[in-house]
């Protein structure tokens, strides 16, 4: 049930032909880029960027590896996640997306694509590169835009190859985006609306977007506790182009009709949502950016075990609240994990749960 593998980096490079570099995040992280080519929303060349931790124990891995993807306005910082899931046996990756954090270029548009399915072809090259350094078996954790960008590429690729056979044996969500927040014109009217503009003025931003509570509640030079690249993640988010919400409404549309992700599946939220203009304590203790409601609503629309975890107190990014709900969201996902490796080794050998 386990993969040790080892942690002889060179032999890794050399095996997966490579080029692995230090990474920003300093000693222990490295990175290396996916080169995409041209992208096909016309700004250029682009590529992915691919972290991994190699802890300074050298321990051997025992459990699954982790490949992580980030959310809109995010990029991979979270050293204690990383930290977190090695001590546990796990080999952890984390992917930036094309023109996100780490990958995004002068003269592109930061989380710009106008399809989800283009970010199929860093996923895909991701997962390769991971079986080949750390062993078969992949364990896939994803926030906020990432929650939703992950199990529409589980579903086609369950439709396609099959995701037993590609090696993944669960997913990790972090308060993931099933819905458009907002009132239900939102939802209605306002659906069109974005499928027009976002068709036929693809660029043209959405006013009223950059709203900086959530990054406050975050950064250290504002209210919070965390540090990370404001030029990647900035207080006040990304521009929200219409190209963009259009394929986010698209995703949410499928997503809506039912998919089958292939594999079992956790869902960590805050347990209250708090809409806020500007900062203020509450929005240390509630996700100031998604309505948990539709997050326990389409929550069943995944197609496989489904669990779903609110926690008391917990930011949007339930891995960057304050110290005591961070702790509750670590205790059930490891709990989750635990529970994981059971239903894997009563899949594999009946007889083992008989």
């Amino acid at each position: 049930m386990t993969n040790e593998t080892s942690l002889d980096v060179s032999d890794i490079t050399e095996r997966t032909g490579g080029n692995w570099r230090p990474d920003v995040l300093g000693a222990g992280y490295e990175q290396r880029s996916i080169p995409l080519g041209a992208d096909p929303d016309g700004e250029g060349d682009i590529s992915a960027t691919l972290v991994r931790y190699l802890p300074d124990s050298g321990a051997a891995a025992t459990e699954c590896a982790v490949i992580y993807v980030h959310g809109f306005t995010d990029y991979f910082f979270q050293q204690h996640l990383a930290e977190h899931f090695a001590a546990r046996g796990h080999r952890f990756y984390a992917l930036d997306l094309r023109k996100c954090g780490r990958s995004l270029r002068d003269g592109q548009s930061p989380h710009y694509v106008t399809d989800l399915a283009f970010y199929d072809e860093e996923l895909n090259e991701a997962l390769r590169i991971v079986k080949a350094e750390a062993g078969e078996q992949v364990l896939l954790v994803a926030h906020s835009t990432g929650g939703l960008i992950m199990p529409l590429w589980l579903d086609r690729l369950n439709r396609t190859v099959g995701v037993a056979a590609s090696g993944i044996v669960g997913l990790v969500l972090n308060s993931p985006w099933f819905d458009l927040q907002g009132p239900s014109y939102y939802r209605t009217i306002g659906t069109p609306i974005i499928g027009m503009l976002g068709r036929f003025r693809s660029m043209l931003e959405m006013p009223g977007a950059s709203i900086s509570t959530y990054g406050d509640s975050l950064h250290k030079s504002a209210a919070g506790e965390w540090d990370y690249n404001l030029d990647w993640k900035p207080l006040a988010g990304a521009p929200v182009r219409f190209g963009w919400l259009r394929a986010i409404r698209r995703g949410h549309f499928r997503l809506h009709q039912g998919l089958d992700i292939g594999v079992p599946a956790l869902i960590l939220r805050s347990r209250l949502t708090k809409f806020l203009r500007k900062y203020g304590p509450a929005a240390d203790v509630a996700d100031t950016v998604l309505d948990v409601r539709q997050i326990q609503r389409w929550s069943g629309c995944l197609g496989d075990r489904t669990n779903i975890v609110p926690i008391e107190g917990a930011r949007h990014d339930v891995f960057l609240s304050a110290a005591e709900p961070r702790a509750k969201a670590f205790e059930e996902m490891d709990n989750w994990l635990d529970w994981l490796a059971v239903y894997r080794r009563k899949a594999e050998s009946p007889e083992a749960g008989a």
